[in-house]
């Protein structure tokens, strides 16, 4: 069915390709000439694509499930914790803020941002080496969230059609971790920016969490960066802008690298390794195994199978929130 015709609709696309050319940086990816979709559609007339993919991301129902996912830890004892959704509206936020300084496309980097972790297990890294492990034991496979999150928009999503995105941003959610890079400016704008959110705000729930006190931090790291999250980040934001600015690439200088490095290794050394962490990852990995042996041995329990078991199991226990995840465990 055509969309109605309207006198903003019909100028909409010359208008944006005047602003982008007026606008952005020569580096930056032009709204409308991204390379496309797997299946041809029908433009919208008052959206550009990345507009588009963004508004499917945000309303798909494994974007909504990141609410009930854990960033780092389980079921935490208050209300104010991260979770993987709101992880992944901070590191899209922050992502935004670098591609407008950098004249790049916002709304490219906004969808990227906003689709990253759409794959990620329930119960956070415990639950996706727990998986992995079940599926290199059994399987001689592997399983990475950057993967499955490219499996959810391509395949999972709307009753097995997928949401159907621009390859720009397929590439960005794809290549957000792993040894390859994405292949535009504003998808390793992404990449930078998802550890500077998950540094700092895993930081703030470690101090919360009373696993960290805010003392016990790299006194080195924290004369270069700041005392406090939002110092810490908008200074290596300042970073990626200027060092980017004069690289052509998305970069951070030496220094800051280096600061931000150190504060990574303390939060594994103190935090994510940690004894403090060790026996939530331990349950979790318990739920993980246990869900998976048993949705093998049952799989009448799947509730929609696609492929072979292996993929259908790893399918529904990937999308499962932590509560679900626990609900189930509890009742087998």
């Amino acid at each position: 069915m055509p969309e109605p015709a309207g006198k903003v609709a019909d100028s909409f696309e010359t208008r944006v390709r005047e602003l982008e050319e007026r606008s952005l940086s020569a580096l930056a990816v032009r709204s409308y000439e991204t390379k496309g979709r797997a299946r041809p559609e029908q433009p919208c007339r008052l959206r550009t694509p990345f507009q588009r993919d963004r508004d499917r991301i945000v309303h798909c129902k494994a974007f909504r499930r990141l609410a009930h996912k854990t960033q780092v830890f389980i079921d935490p004892d208050g209300d104010h914790f991260r979770t993987r959704l709101t992880h992944t509206l901070e590191t899209t936020q922050i992502s935004r803020g670098v591609a407008r300084a950098l004249r790049l496309n916002e709304e490219l980097t906004e969808a990227i941002g906003l689709g990253h972790d759409l794959g990620h297990t329930p119960f956070g890294h415990a639950g996706e080496k727990a998986l992995d492990a079940m599926l290199a034991e059994g399987f001689g496979r592997s399983f990475r969230h950057n993967e499955h999150s490219l499996r959810v928009v391509d395949v999972l999503e709307r009753d097995g059609r997928g949401l159907n995105l621009t390859a720009e941003v397929r590439d960005g959610i794809l290549n957000h971790t792993g040894e390859n890079e994405p292949a535009t400016l504003e998808g390793n704008v992404v990449r930078l920016v998802d550890r500077v959110a998950y540094i700092n705000h895993d930081i703030d729930d470690a101090i919360r969490a009373g696993a960290v006190k805010a003392s016990d931090l790299p006194g080195d790291a924290i004369a270069v960066l700041g005392e406090t999250a939002s110092r810490r980040i908008d200074r290596l934001v300042h970073d990626i802008v200027e060092s980017s600015s004069v690289t052509g690439d998305i970069c951070q200088s030496g220094e800051i690298a280096e600061a931000m490095l150190s504060l990574r290794h303390f939060m594994f050394d103190r935090v994510y390794l940690s004894e403090h962490t060790k026996v939530q990852n331990e349950h979790a990995i318990l739920v993980v195994r246990t869900l998976f042996a048993h949705l093998l041995e049952h799989p009448d329990a799947i509730p929609e199978r696609k492929g072979e078991l292996v993929d259908s199991v790893t399918d529904y226990l990937a999308g499962m929130t932590d509560r679900f995840a626990l609900a189930l465990f509890e009742s087998i």
